[in-house]
């Protein structure tokens, strides 16, 4: 080591790390420890430095490790503990204040829509979430500036499940998911790109796509076990592939 080398890890770095194993966990694991270690000595750090963004970020990448823990217990068909339900909306409520006082429009954009999947997956209120999605949606040019692929795939991912799932509008749906799906190609984040795939499969397979439907599910299988995917992620793309499967099935008899 040279002498006088500044070896300090920032809250930067910490950020960074912390998000690594999110991904890890949320998508490979479902053991979130780590994830959480490194995101409240981002917290610490962010303090003792007087940094108020690396703050409302640490806040809001803190918001999203509780829900993918949150999200993960309901996957494995247990109930998230309260409390980690309620630190999860105080860490987005905290994230959100520190995002608006310093007039950061990307973070802003970022939180908003982690408020809006707390809404909409533990609230249980699709329409209340849609409040936050679209003051998601109206930012996205200040992700596009800040280079957040993955943020802005996430709020035309949900956008997409609205209009397929609550409005009945398949082709608006379609369009979302397909651009979805592009952002997180252009990521390049493997580990990513099958929910991608199997959420467009599932809307042209609504929307009479069959067979295209077929070769996105088939896709995400492929993928998710290359990339070891946690079980309930398989699981979930062998469904889809399935149920589009049958339905190319039963347009190819009623067509013979």
């Amino acid at each position: 080591m040279t002498s006088g080398q500044n070896t300090e890890i920032t809250t930067e770095d910490l950020l960074a790390a912390a998000d690594e194993a999110l991904i890890e966990a949320g998508f490979r694991t479902g053991e979130f420890a780590e994830a959480q270690r490194l995101v409240r000595a981002a917290a610490h750090s962010a303090e003792q430095h007087g940094d108020e963004a690396g703050a409302a970020a640490a806040a809001c990448l803190h918001g999203y490790v509780l829900h993918y823990r949150n999200i993960t217990s309901l996957i494995a068909g247990e109930q998230p503990e309260q409390a980690v339900v309620e630190l999860e909306q105080e860490q987005f409520a905290a994230a959100l204040a520190g995002f608006e006082k310093l007039g950061d429009e990307a973070g802003i954009a970022h939180v908003e829509f982690g408020l809006g999947v707390y809404v909409q997956v533990l609230k249980d209120d699709f329409d209340g979430a849609m409040t936050h999605y679209r003051r998601a949606e109206s930012l996205i040019p200040a992700l596009e500036a800040a280079g957040d692929l993955y943020t802005r795939s996430e709020i035309h991912r949900h956008l997409g499940f609205y209009h397929l799932v609550a409005d009945k509008q398949v082709g608006t749906a379609v369009q979302h998911l397909q651009i979805s799906l592009d952002l997180r190609e252009e990521q390049g984040e493997q580990r990513r790109i099958p929910s991608g795939l199997v959420a467009l499969a599932w809307a042209e397979r609504e929307n009479g796509n069959p067979r295209r439907a077929a070769l996105l599910a088939r896709r995400a299988v492929e993928l998710a076990r290359a990339e070891g995917l946690l079980p309930a992620r398989i699981a979930d793309a062998e469904r889809e592939l399935a149920a589009a499967e049958a339905a190319l099935h039963a347009e190819q008899s009623a067509e013979g």
